[in-house]
């Protein structure tokens, strides 16, 4: 497979927007696995991200806001030879999916959930999103954000996550290497991308980001990535992994003939 033959349509984002990056790492990533476009689903979120979905020639779902776990883990579900990659940004991510979130870390089902974190919902002008630094002003909070932010990695490896990684837009390399890696994970895998938005987002720049971005070498023990993620540095690569019994179950459809007379007999 190569790149393009997932790959369609001409994508309307801003100039320079990491999304364009995120698509051609995602892209490179499915066709160095050699996956054909018809046993890949991609569910999208509402949002500037979740636009992807109208630019690639796999299986796409485009879902509500803050949703797009619920779907593809069903999905996965119903059908585990398929792969399954979730994208969000991180207000639905983080905000309105939190709880999937959560819940997706411990139940341990084997799909890819990939979060555009520009830390703003940048598709209805900029307002602060759960990510957003203390004091940053926003259309939203023109005083100063005064909550403390989300930290998705810490939050992740609580929970239980199987799989937890930190991805640059600004790398594509080292990107697509990660989702490769997290496809081919056996379990719940999160990569939180740090995605500069150049038309609201002055702070996180991609200069900002590559005076302090610096590469992990390998994963850490579980105690020590949860820490890392707590610190104020700012690598990228896995933080943690661990290999651990994904839920499955054989669908429905697979399994042995089950009676169910007696069960509607009760209702009857």
């Amino acid at each position: 497979m190569e790149p393009n033959d997932y790959l369609t349509g001409t994508p309307t984002w801003c100039p320079g927007c990491g999304n364009f990056s995120i698509r051609i790492a995602l892209s490179q990533a499915l066709a160095e696995l050699n996956l054909p476009p018809k046993d890949v689903l991609l569910v999208a979120d509402v949002g500037c991200g979740g636009n992807e979905n109208n630019w690639f020639k796999t299986y796409v779902f485009h879902s509500l806001h803050g949703r797009s776990l619920p779907p593809a883990l069903g999905a996965k579900i119903v059908n585990p030879k398929l792969t399954v990659i979730a994208q969000a940004g991180d207000g639905g991510a983080y905000g309105e999916g939190a709880n999937h979130l959560l819940h997706a870390c411990r139940i341990n089902v084997p799909v890819v959930y990939l979060v555009h974190n520009n830390q703003l919902y940048s598709l209805t002008a900029g307002q602060a999103s759960p990510t957003t630094g203390v004091s940053s002003k926003t259309v939203s909070t023109p005083f100063g954000v005064s909550e403390v932010p989300v930290n998705p990695l810490a939050l992740a490896i609580s929970a239980g996550a199987s799989f937890v990684a930190r991805g640059f837009s600004g790398d594509i390399a080292h990107l697509k290497e990660l989702i490769k890696s997290a496809i081919l994970h056996k379990g719940f895998a999160l990569i939180d991308i740090l995605q500069p938005c150049v038309t609201l987002n002055k702070v996180n720049t991609f200069a900002w980001y590559k005076e302090r971005i610096y590469k992990l070498d390998k994963p850490l023990g579980k105690v020590e990535a949860f820490e890392l993620a707590l610190s104020d540095k700012l690598p990228i690569g896995i933080f943690y992994q661990e290999s651990r019994p994904p839920y499955y179950r054989a669908p429905l459809v697979k399994e042995p003939d089950i009676d169910v007379s007696k069960l509607i007999a009760e209702f009857m």
